[in-house]
């Protein structure tokens, strides 16, 4: 297995910008504001032919005894408990503070093989700086600028040499690239982060009753049912006006991009709330995006008959749009629902990604059009030829034939729900192209010679040109 790298410190002391270092992307939420992380965030990384896990956490507040902090603290204690190497990142511009000693002594009650990274040292004299951290006990401090990559690399690999060479079987995860990549996005405070924790069957995200408690995008990968999965847990979205705070309108950008790059979207409704306008803007943009997509109804539990049946009624009439997805009833508390709610975005997947033979398109385009034909236009009524598959996650038909240009939408949605009845493609939103055969000659003048002159009628004498003296 590949060894893992805990990234600690106070808040604010640069963990996540050097957790962007390391896995080479912009995974993490980055700003010039203490307590932006709060939840614990992996990734991968690698240091030559050596790979490693780099988690990423919130800032560590040992002392707390209640809410947000108090939980922060618990994902980092459980960090630590999961770590092969810990990362102590202190702030070398700051100096050494009462709160980097407390962390320290928790570090050393730990037993967790530890390293200490002077941040932010650029420019600096490291033998000024360093000497009041030698007072840690944590051994001899490397000086680091994870926002320009000085020390890093010397970092990791001291880091790694801590754990001797790897086993001969330790190979790169499987995981890695065969994982089906699900985000769970929705309102804030709808049950998410819960749902996340159920699924994968520890706190392993910071469930609070707290709307914006998740700020980042976290991914989590698990194993159910024998397949691969990487779960992204997002931060509420919530309508533009309401957006405030810095940090929040970076989660936001950093939801959207979770669901354009997941493989499937889980969206999340509170069944204990009136569907908003909000709930479809979000899930119209996993529409536009193309994501195979599955609905999960939260907090269903306790709900008396009555109001289930407002919740359903309330549901058919604002998301009519989405009645290509599969709906489910879950309790994320419970657990209720939620096997077969992971057996719908399997299925929502495989559809997503279909093969659809031309031949058995073709067929189903004819009979579809035996059966309903287009509404004319003037004098002409669109021809429909033959189809085939134009791209896969979403499906994508494309149709030819000519004046395709009027093909009306109502019909549209009418070829789009037969092609997804035959094929059985429920979960993925479906696209249907018209390419319009042109005439060749359409564009082709006749030579001049030819526009001037009529041709002589079959039988009759040709004139010829009089003689001039």
């Amino acid at each position: 297995m590949k060894p893992t790298l805990v990234l600690v410190g106070r808040p604010n002391v640069g963990k996540s910008t050097l957790f962007n270092r390391l896995t080479r992307t912009r995974d993490a939420l980055v700003a010039d504001i203490p307590g932006l992380t709060r939840d614990r965030h992996y990734g991968h990384g690698k240091v030559g032919e050596r790979p490693f896990l780099v988690v990423d956490t919130g800032g560590f507040e040992p002392q707390a005894k209640d809410g947000i902090l108090h939980e922060m603290a618990r994902q980092t204690e459980q960090a630590i408990a999961e770590a092969d190497v810990v990362v102590f990142v202190v702030d070398a511009r700051h100096g050494l503070s009462a709160q980097d000693k407390e962390i320290s002594a928790k570090l050393r009650r730990s037993g967790r093989p530890t390293l200490l990274a002077l941040n932010k040292a650029e420019g600096l004299n490291f033998a000024v700086v360093s000497a009041e951290f030698h007072e840690l006990g944590l051994g001899e401090p490397h000086p680091i600028s994870a926002t320009h990559g000085e020390g890093v690399r010397a970092l990791v690999e001291d880091a790694l040499d801590l754990l001797g060479e790897p086993a001969p079987d330790d190979e790169e995860d499987a995981t890695a690239g065969g994982a089906l990549k699900v985000a769970i996005v929705g309102r804030p405070n709808v049950g998410k982060s819960t749902m996340i924790n159920a699924l994968v069957g520890e706190e392993r995200v910071i469930a609070f009753d707290l709307p914006g408690t998740t700020r980042d995008a976290i991914h989590i990968d698990f194993e159910r049912g024998g397949r691969q999965y990487r779960l992204t847990d997002t931060a509420g979205l919530r309508r533009r006006g309401k957006v405030f705070e810095t940090i929040e309108k970076f989660s936001v950008i950093k939801t959207l991009q979770s669901i354009e790059e997941a493989n499937a979207v889980v969206l999340v409704l509170d069944a204990r709330q009136e569907i908003s306008d909000q709930d479809a803007h979000i899930a119209g943009f996993i529409v536009e995006s193309g994501r195979a997509l599955t609905v999960a109804i939260n907090k269903w539990d306790g709900l008396d008959p009555y109001v289930r049946e407002r919740v359903k009624a309330d549901i058919e009439r604002k998301l009519k749009f989405l009645d290509f997805a599969k709906f489910h009833y879950v309790s994320a508390l419970t657990g209720s629902g939620l096997d077969a709610l992971m057996r719908s975005v399997d299925a929502a997947f495989k559809a997503a990604i279909a093969n659809l033979p031309t031949p058995q398109l073709t067929r189903t385009l004819i009979d579809a059009t035996t059966r309903q034909t287009p509404p004319r236009h003037g004098v002409t009524r669109p021809k429909l030829r033959y189809a085939h598959q134009g791209g896969r996650n979403p499906p994508l038909i494309v149709i030819h034939g000519n004046s395709l240009e009027h093909v009306p939408e109502s019909y549209r949605r009418y070829l789009e729900g037969v092609f997804r009845e035959t094929f059985r493609l429920q979960g993925t939103p479906l696209r249907i192209q018209f390419n319009v055969s042109a005439n060749p000659y359409a564009d082709r003048k006749k030579p001049e010679r030819l526009r001037r002159e009529k041709p002589a009628k079959r039988g009759s004498a040709v004139a010829k040109p009089k003689k001039i003296n």
